[in-house]
C-alpha cells in the first residue's frame, strides 16, 4: 500500500432501523484511483457522503492524510474535493464566478492563473461568461471537474464523473483525471456504472453490497479469482446474488 490519503475505518451509517452503511473499512494510498462499486442503494453515495463530511456517521471514523474529519473538519476539507453529476453548481452564476468564488472559499492562491489553467485544460474558456445553468449535461460535469481540481487536492471524490458525457469527451477527461493523479500524487475515490471504465482506470476496486464490503482486490485479481471474464460480469453477480460470491 502506498501512502495512505484517505483511511475509513468501521464505518456505519443508520437512518433509524436501515443500516446503510455497516462497519466500512478501507483505504486509498498516495496516486491510487480506488473504485467503490455496488448496484444503486449499496451504499456508495452515503458513503461518499460521511467522507465528505456532510454526513454523520453513527460509529467508525474517517481520515484524511492522518486528520479525523470529526476533530479537523477544516483541515480535512481543505486537502478534499469532489464532483457528481447530481451536485450541479449555482446555475445562475458563470463558469467563470462559479470557479472564482470556490478558488476563494479554498483558499487557492494565483486565483486567476489557477482559474485561466483550469478552463483550458477542460475547453471552457468559451464559456467563461456563460451562466453554468445553461450549459449542457456534459459541459455541467467539465465545469464540476473543473472546481474539483481548484485546490489540487489530496483526496479527490468523483461519484459517477463521466456519466453524461459522450465517448469521446469521457475519453479526454478520463486521460485529464488520470494526469493530475500522476502529477498531484493524490488518491481518487471513483464511483461508476461504467465497468470498461473502472477496469481500465482503478487500481483496486471495492464492492458493496447491503452496506458492506463483500469484495476487494485488484481488478485482474478479482476476474481471475471469481473465474469472470470482465467487470461488467462480476458487478452483474454481485447485484443479483451477493450471497452465493463466497461459496467461492
Amino acid at each position: 500500500m502506498a501512502e495512505k490519503i484517505l483511511s475509513v475505518n468501521n464505518l456505519r451509517k443508520a437512518f433509524g432501523d436501515i443500516i446503510a452503511v455497516d462497519d466500512v473499512s478501507f483505504e486509498v494510498g498516495k496516486s491510487e484511483i480506488v473504485g467503490l462499486l455496488g448496484p444503486n442503494g449499496a451504499g456508495k453515495t452515503t458513503t461518499i457522503n460521511m467522507i465528505l463530511g456532510t454526513l454523520t456517521p453513527t460509529a467508525g471514523t474517517v481520515k484524511v492524510n492522518g486528520l479525523d474529519i470529526a476533530t479537523c473538519r477544516t483541515g480535512v476539507l481543505k486537502r478534499t474535493n469532489f464532483a457528481a453529476v447530481y451536485a450541479p453548481l449555482p446555475g445562475n452564476l458563470t463558469t467563470y464566478q462559479n470557479l472564482h468564488i470556490f478558488a476563494l472559499l479554498y483558499g487557492v492562491k494565483d486565483v486567476r492563473g489557477r482559474i485561466e489553467m483550469l478552463l483550458e485544460r477542460f475547453d471552457l474558456k468559451k464559456f467563461r461568461n456563460t451562466k453554468s445553468g445553461v450549459l449542457s449535461s456534459g459541459e455541467q460535469t467539465r465545469l464540476s471537474l473543473a472546481k474539483a481540481m481548484l485546490n489540487d487536492p489530496d483526496l479527490l471524490l468523483l461519484d459517477e464523473p463521466t456519466a453524461s458525457l459522450d465517448p469521446s469527451i469521457a475519453r479526454d477527461i478520463r486521460a485529464n483525471i488520470c494526469e493530475f493523479v500522476t502529477s498531484k500524487g493524490c488518491g481518487v475515490l471513483w464511483t461508476s456504472h461504467n465497468m470498461h471504465e473502472i477496469e481500465a482506470l482503478c487500481n483496486r476496486v471495492l464492492f458493496l453490497s447491503y452496506g458492506k464490503i463483500l469484495l476487494a482486490g485488484s481488478p485482474k485479481d478479482l476476474l481471475k479469482e471469481y473465474h469472470k471474464d470482465n467487470l461488467e460480469e462480476l458487478f452483474i453477480a454481485v447485484a443479483r446474488k451477493p450471497l452465493s460470491l463466497k461459496d467461492y
